[in-house]
């Protein structure tokens, strides 16, 4: 499967890394999509670093079969640009993967996609979540439908485990 990482500065490395790493395992394609193409890309621990392949402008939802958001203050960066929430929102009308971790329910809020699902995230935002009409659980990971959400770095297992999964379930004929 084809999955866009959306990426900016100040990501949380492990669950950046560790998924990223997961996915390319298990033979899928993981490109990098941040704001800009080519800007390096920090993460707030500074264990790694990476480039994001594809700018926003450059990216189109329907290149991808999946979306993966990787927490820290990346997706509060992310989610202040429109194209990004767009680009996410897409994911979301297309009934397409979406695997997002600790911060990154906040780009699914602003992209207005969360009201009604069952979700979980990092323990600031999941007060966030419920008042924007989410069903929150403090659990290591939540599947509901083709969304999969964790809360931490520690939850980072769990979250590989059934992202890979949902991935899975994807049906050949639409990869």
């Amino acid at each position: 499967m084809r999955i866009a990482c959306v990426l900016d500065v100040d990501y949380e490395d492990s669950e950046f890394k560790q998924p990223y790493a997961a996915f390319k395992n298990q033979g899928h394609q993981v490109t990098i999509v941040g704001l800009q193409s080519g800007k390096v890309l920090r993460g707030k621990q500074g264990k790694v670093v990476t480039k994001a392949e594809a700018g926003i402008d450059q990216a189109r939802p329907e290149q991808f079969d999946a979306l993966f958001i990787p927490g820290g203050y990346s997706p509060d960066h992310l989610r202040a640009d429109p194209r990004m929430v767009k680009f996410t929102r897409a994911f979301f009308d297309d009934d397409k993967p979406v695997l997002a971790i600790c911060h990154g329910p906040q780009l699914l809020m602003t992209a207005r996609v969360v009201k009604g699902r069952k979700m979980t995230a990092w323990i600031t935002i999941q007060d966030d979540l419920s008042q924007v009409g989410t069903n929150v659980v403090d659990q290591d990971v939540v599947v509901d439908k083709n969304l999969v959400t964790s809360r931490q770095p520690s939850d980072i297992p769990a979250f590989i485990r059934e992202s890979i999964k949902v991935l899975e379930k994807v049906p050949v004929g639409t990869r």
